[in-house]
């Protein structure tokens, strides 16, 4: 991948993930930008943006940290098979931890286990829809490492506003994980566009 593209890529990550940030904050909290006049909202909203931006620009450098550990576990375990199902304890695991620890350390005595569960499934099973695009776009193999970053890694980027007691709101969990989910998304999904791997399909037909 020559550099045009590596600077497209970060450009339009941070556009992308930044935007989707300043959207949800919006929406989340109409009153507070709407009731104070232009000035107010413009300063919310660039304010909202920086923000976002800065949480864009984890997402990043969380994708290339994953993608320098997915070579080197390949290169060490010396099998895809083994390095996937090292990846599916791991997102087991990680999923009972997003909910539980949470609940553990931030419940009180009139909320339940289910209801710290509601954001990590609805995560999980967008992660599980976003490595099924991958799949589908690339070859088989790259559903698990998909979901692993999808969920594990945009969870670990997560952490910060996770285990603050001050941002243990669901309104500002959503505006810390959306700019993460938006840019892990986009990274992975034009990644392969970008390099030019072909799909499956395409591999099939070039070797007959």
């Amino acid at each position: 991948m020559n550099t045009r593209k590596l600077v497209y890529l970060f450009f339009s990550t941070l556009l992308i993930g930044a935007s989707s940030g300043v959207i949800v904050g919006v929406l989340l909290d109409l009153d507070t930008y709407f009731d104070g006049g232009f000035l107010n909202f413009f300063f919310g909203v660039l304010w909202m943006f920086g923000i976002s931006a800065a949480i864009s620009l984890v997402a990043q450098m969380g994708y290339f940290a994953y993608l320098t550990l997915h070579r080197f576990a390949l290169g060490v375990f010396k099998s895809v098979k083994l390095w996937n199902r090292i990846q599916v304890v791991l997102i087991l695991f990680v999923l009972f931890d997003l909910i539980y620890l949470r609940y553990y350390a931030f419940a009180s005595e009139e909320e339940t286990l289910a209801g710290y569960a509601i954001m990590p499934v609805l995560l999980f099973m967008y992660c599980i829809l976003v490595a099924y695009w991958k799949r589908k776009e690339t070859n088989r193999g790259a559903f698990i490492p998909a979901l692993f970053f999808m969920f594990v890694v945009t969870t670990i980027e997560w952490v910060p506003a996770l285990t603050v007691d001050i941002v243990n709101d669901t309104k500002w969990l959503w505006i810390y994980v959306t700019p993460l989910l938006t840019a892990n998304t986009w990274q992975l999904l034009i990644l392969h566009r970008l390099t030019g791997v072909p799909n499956e399909k395409q591999s099939k037909s070039h070797s007959k």
